[in-house]
């Protein structure tokens, strides 16, 4: 039985660390450490999406990473009334090295004049100031405004189903044609014994290639509901390994920077052909 990710009822710190003489020069000097950011691409057609984030989370944990999950997506449990003032008052601890922070909507309010909500990653950063690592889990329309000009390799996540197929497909044509972003890992929910869901992940990396022009780096099978032992799975820690070593502290990189500024063409919808391909 996996836990719920949403936050329990009430206030407390996050990570639940004792307070100590020593916590607010971790908050003061916590800028300093390398600090990484997962975006992971939310799909409404994934099922139990919130044990899939869990089995992310407490993959990551396994690994030594102190990781705050943002849940920004509009699947995600409305956030803490506090937490339009001060991000910090909603972010709850799940266990030692996991905090969970319900954020739907709340990137809006770090919108820019230009239409970047870039600042809201560096004030989530600095909600949690422990966190060395942040899950941050959002529909593709946000994910293009909170990564902005940021060097990333988004998380992708699909399913069995043609509809989360089209969607996997959809966010990341958005990102290719918004942020210039041309690599991403896939995170299938299914059984990695489903002949159907090898055919899917050939799929996506086909249609990714040959209408985009964007790489899947790393694509993993996992069943996060049924498999108990689904956050020891090896292919997801190469991802998830993968992602620390090609992670960003969140400035953006020379390429990226010069891409964004650069005229980019509008974004389209699917093609016909695209739609078919993608729908298997």
């Amino acid at each position: 039985m996996h836990a719920t990710l949403h936050p329990p009822v009430g206030r407390a710190r996050a990570f639940d660390d004792p307070p100590d003489q020593a916590s607010g020069l971790r908050r003061l000097f916590a800028s300093a450490r390398r600090r990484l950011l997962l975006p992971v691409v939310a799909n409404p057609f994934v099922p139990a999406v919130q044990a899939v984030l869990e089995l992310l989370s407490a993959a990551l944990a396994a690994q030594g990473r102190r990781v705050l999950v943002v849940d920004a997506a509009a699947t995600a449990p409305r956030p803490h009334e506090m937490a339009a003032i001060d991000l910090a008052a909603g972010v709850e601890p799940l266990h030692a090295q996991v905090a969970y922070l319900a954020a739907r909507g709340l990137p809006l309010a770090y919108v820019d004049a230009r239409g970047s909500a870039a600042a809201f990653v560096d004030a989530v950063f600095d909600a949690a100031p422990d966190c060395d690592l942040v899950l941050l889990h959002a529909d593709p329309t946000d994910l293009a405004r909170l990564l902005g000009r940021r060097a990333a390799r988004p998380l992708l996540l699909g399913a069995e189903d043609p509809e989360a197929v089209k969607q996997a497909y959809a966010g990341c044509k958005l990102l290719a044609q918004r942020c210039a972003l041309m690599c991403f890992d896939l995170l299938l929910a299914a059984s990695p014994s489903s002949r159907r869901a090898a055919l899917v992940v050939e799929r996506l990396a086909s249609c990714a290639d040959t209408f985009l022009g964007a790489v899947l780096h790393t694509c993993v099978t996992v069943d996060a509901l049924c498999d108990p032992l689904a956050a020891q799975d090896e292919g997801l820690a190469r991802l998830l390994q993968g992602q620390l070593e090609a992670g960003e502290d969140g400035r953006p990189a020379a390429a990226a920077a010069a891409s964004w500024t650069a005229a980019r063409p509008p974004v389209r919808g699917a093609t016909r052909r695209e739609v078919a391909l993608a729908a298997i």
